[in-house]
């Protein structure tokens, strides 16, 4: 597969089989994750994979979240064990961790790099029989999170990507081509 191809064909899994992803597949695209371009090499990156009890932590404080928007007190418990559930029983999770730098110019290279990192493993996954999905919000900074991951002041989780073998793929969702994003100066 080109690289042309793996940015054509790249997809947000939604659903994913029970296989169990194997350790040498995520170690791969770990180390391809760190080639990402880093202005000034500062590999600003850190990842964490996610076991049952860290998926758990999510889990609760995503639980904890959704639940305030709902006011019936047995649907908010509903609420809050399915988010549970899909978290411990879904496919394995890599967490996507900043060190931050003190200098704002840099920390900003930096979030760009992580980014740039995790791109690298949502397009050489499908090359290796797994897809992805990615998640990034507010959760994340939640202490239930942090503390649960090992998150150490001077970091912080960019997002989550949740990698396993798909149930299925997805066809492409309509996008706006690059014509009607870019301007051409002279």
């Amino acid at each position: 597969m080109t690289a042309i191809e793996a940015i054509r064909a790249r997809r947000s899994i939604k659903k994913f089989t029970a296989a169990p992803v194997p350790r040498e597949k995520i170690e791969l695209l770990l180390e391809l994750a760190v080639l990402a371009p880093n202005n000034r090499m500062t590999a600003p990156w850190r990842f964490v994979v996610l076991g049952p009890e860290a998926r758990a932590a999510y889990g609760r404080a995503i639980g904890v979240r959704k639940s305030r928007k709902v006011e019936d007190p047995a649907s908010a418990q509903t609420v809050r064990d399915r988010a549970l559930a899909d978290a411990v029983g879904g496919p394995l999770m890599i967490a996507v961790v900043q060190k931050l730098a003190d200098n704002l110019e840099i920390r900003e290279e930096d979030y760009a790099a992580c980014w740039m990192a995790a791109q690298n493993i949502l397009l050489a996954a499908p090359e290796v029989g797994l897809g992805t999905h990615v998640r990034s919000g507010a959760v994340f900074g939640d202490a239930t999170v942090t503390e649960a991951w090992g998150v150490a002041a001077g970091e912080r989780v960019l997002g989550v990507i949740s990698i396993g073998e798909p149930e299925s793929v997805p066809d492409a969702k309509p996008r706006a081509g690059a014509a009607e994003r870019t301007t051409w100066l002279a």
